[in-house]
């Protein structure tokens, strides 16, 4: 079989942080052991480049904290390949942001996960919303195209739209939205998570905040673990015929590379069960091509494709194409893949049927970087009580939309 099935990949670099985010799943903070060396780095950007990378996007831990990151930027631009970068923000001065557009990164996305508190207490650092901002400020001045991902979860959720207004002010040309899920420390802090069920009050409002960002001219990417066939799906995604969720990619166009040089099909997926091999042992070409890890996703329109899939997910009428949805999200809420509570169908699918979905930590995780627990699903009567002692139960009702939305809408109406 071909070797350039992949063409994009992320690359952990190192996994030292200068934040200490309660939904980080890769528990950044301190460097991993044996962390690639700059040699076996720079080696590592001619093999991806042999295998048909055209893309890749340094991240962390925080890039920037390793010493030799702007050496590794300069190789993967000078192979050709386009050279992008996501970033907590905290402390990108003006001089480092031109050293950065010296070194070839071409763009950047800056984490915003709530208002300047939520941000804060989120990321576990005071100041690290300010310095957020000050950095896209910086990428302004200095020519760099930003964008910005959130996490969307039951902090966050609330202030959705004013999140929107303060990063289109700041320059966003897209924004990239993603649900928390338990993985790393997120497994630890699961109350913080949405439920399955509250799914019907957050894709109305992800929705109308897509349709006045598109008016704008922000671009709204929704991430892996975003839509499924619900209403919204090919808004959201894009607006074509075509735009809608086909299936996990780990493996078939996207590849997770960890900053000791383990390789996976997708950055987000669990190390333990996701790991194909790492370049120290075999060469990437070789890990792509002949390790099951990465060649999981392969032969999906055939039965294999669907094999993997149950409860739910399996007697859904978009089965043969979702194939359950994203395998991240799946395997770390239920310890294996082919299920996922994540699902704004399943969400409607089960409210019609009167039927609501709750899951619930039953085995804590372990504490590693990219591990997970295990959940349990209830399904329950849709009027039953809500659990008490649920302070962040999160409704439509929770939402801040300021003024400006309506007369936003207002304005859209006179001129349709």
């Amino acid at each position: 079989m071909s070797d350039r099935r992949i063409s994009y990949a992320v690359w952990e670099i190192t996994l030292k942080c200068n934040l200490a985010c309660q939904h980080c799943g890769s528990r950044a903070g301190h460097t991993r052991a044996k962390e690639l060396s700059t040699a076996e780095a720079l080696d590592l950007v001619k093999q991806m480049a042999d295998v048909g990378i055209t893309e890749i996007t340094l991240i962390g831990g925080e890039a920037f904290l390793r010493p030799d990151w702007l050496e590794i930027a300069h190789a993967i631009n000078q192979a050709g390949i386009h050279c992008g970068m996501t970033t907590g923000g905290y402390g990108i001065t003006l001089d480092t942001a031109r050293r950065m557009k010296d070194a070839g990164i071409r763009v950047v996305s800056v984490s915003v996960d709530g208002l300047e508190a939520t941000h804060d207490r989120l990321r576990g650092r005071q100041g690290s919303w300010q310095w957020a901002f000050k950095t896209m400020s910086h990428l302004k001045q200095v020519g760099i195209p930003f964008g910005c991902n959130t996490q969307i979860n039951r902090l966050s959720a609330p202030e959705f739209p004013s999140i929107y207004e303060h990063i289109r002010d700041a320059g966003v040309f897209a924004w990239q939205i993603q649900m928390t899920v338990p993985m790393g420390n997120a497994a630890d802090n699961s109350e913080i998570l949405l439920q399955p069920h509250e799914l019907l009050d957050v894709y109305p409002m992800i929705a109308r905040v897509a349709q006045r960002a598109k008016r704008e001219g922000v671009q709204l990417q929704p991430g892996n673990n975003i839509g499924y066939f619900g209403p919204y799906e090919r808004f959201l995604r894009g607006g074509s015929a075509w735009s809608f969720w086909q299936g996990c990619n780990a493996g078939l166009s996207t590849l997770g590379i960890e900053a000791d040089g383990a390789i996976k099909g997708c950055p987000s997926l669990p190390t333990s069960a996701y790991t194909g091999g790492n370049i120290r042992d075999y060469s990437l070409k070789t890990i792509i091509e002949e390790t099951e890890e990465l060649r999981f996703n392969l032969g999906a329109d055939t039965p294999k494709g669907t094999a993997h899939l149950w409860g739910f997910c399996k007697t859904c009428e978009f089965a043969e194409l979702c194939r359950g949805g994203c395998s991240w999200t799946a395997h770390v809420f239920f310890d294996k893949r082919g299920n996922n509570p994540y699902c704004h169908h399943r969400a409607l699918t089960q409210a019609k049927n009167g039927i609501r979905e709750r899951v619930f930590l039953q085995r804590q995780a372990d504490g590693k970087p990219f591990d997970n627990g295990e959940f349990g699903l209830i399904e329950e009567p849709i009027n039953a009580p809500w659990p008490e002692n649920d302070p962040l139960h999160f409704t439509a009702d929770k939402i801040q939309w300021s003024a400006s939305w309506q007369e936003s809408e207002s304005l859209a109406s006179v001129s349709v």
